[in-house]
């Protein structure tokens, strides 16, 4: 079963996350083989993906569904995993040609530098006016050299954003995607752990000795072990020596698991934006539109009778039958 685990570090400036999508990632790719399919390091990169985005949103608790999108122009076009604020996620990528079994990040999606990394966070109930938003990173460091591991693309973008060191490890298979996620909390203020004044100075980027240390320790998880070990295990490994507070885990119904947003009522809407003109050509030339969803399949029809009824005002509209598959 997929689990979140939760933990601080008593008195110190830092917290901590550990996820772990069994089921709810196996019933992703599932919903993907009867499509073919994805090769094993998209398989790779979409699970990290996943793991990440579940770390994020269970980190910032945001109202709103977290999107992370990879874009980029080698043969994965665009990488998508979406988590809502119960942590039901899901998440696809579009393929185009051959990818290696052992391609890196910068082969898939940044042959040429341009490859970018946007973080959108659209609030579950919008005000008028109110648009998501969003953050792009690139996917090459500092110096432009091309990043290699998503791993480090999210502590680049999570030190712009939040200004605060993250350090993330990642891990997927096409049996669990994993990841942990350790980071510096502000000493001043209600991030304080230690409830104490501290000097400004420890506060800074990179600075605080605290956070540097458990970061290292973080850092020594290898893919292997994080694939394999449950979260006791890794946790004990890691920070033996540290005072570690845990939280009880978020399993089942309220940890991480899959669950599509998709409906009739947002494919109606998506028609709407296309335009009577438009789907009536679709209309003319197949008798039907169809669209189906690139996260877990279902297809929607719509006959010309279901067509029209979504360019009606809605206490115009009869009820439909629910036509997804």
């Amino acid at each position: 079963m997929s689990e979140l685990h939760k933990f601080v570090f008593e008195g110190l400036p830092v917290r901590g996350m550990l996820v772990r999508l069994t089921d709810a990632w196996q019933e992703i790719l599932r919903r993907h083989r009867d499509a073919g399919g994805y090769p094993a390091a998209v398989t790779e990169l979409l699970g990290e993906m996943t793991a990440a985005a579940t770390l994020m949103q269970a980190n910032i608790k945001f109202n709103g569904a977290l999107v992370m999108q990879i874009m980029g122009d080698g043969p994965v076009k665009l990488a998508v995993a979406e988590v809502q604020p119960d942590l039901s996620l899901r998440s696809t990528a579009s393929v185009v040609g051959e990818v290696a079994e052992d391609a890196p990040l910068s082969h898939m999606v940044n042959v040429n530098n341009q490859g970018r990394c946007a973080i959108t966070l659209d609030p579950k109930d919008r005000l008028p006016g109110q648009q998501p938003y969003q953050g792009v990173v690139p996917l090459f460091g500092d110096r432009r050299e091309k990043l290699e591991k998503l791993s480090e693309v999210i502590e680049h973008y999570m030190l712009q954003s939040e200004q605060l060191d993250t350090r993330l490890v990642l891990a997927a298979d096409d049996k669990i995607a994993a990841g942990l996620l350790i980071q510096r909390l502000p000493l001043q203020g209600e991030g304080n752990l230690a409830g104490q004044s501290t000097a400004r100075d420890e506060d800074q980027i990179g600075v605080n000795e605290d956070y540097n240390r458990i970061a290292i320790l973080a850092s020594s998880l290898k893919r292997e072990e994080l694939l394999t070990l449950d979260a006791d295990t890794i946790l004990r490994r890691l920070f033996w020596e540290e005072n570690l507070r845990r939280f009880d885990p978020l399993t089942g119904e309220s940890g991480p698991r899959f669950a599509c947003t998709c409906s009739r009522e947002r494919v109606s809407s998506m028609l709407r934006g296309l335009g009577r003109d438009e789907v009536e050509s679709i209309l003319a030339e197949q008798g039907q539109v169809e669209v189906g969803c690139e996260f877990c399949g279902a297809q929607y029809r719509f006959d010309p009778v279901d067509a029209a009824q979504v360019f009606l005002q809605p206490s115009q509209q009869a009820p439909a039958s629910d036509q997804k598959h």
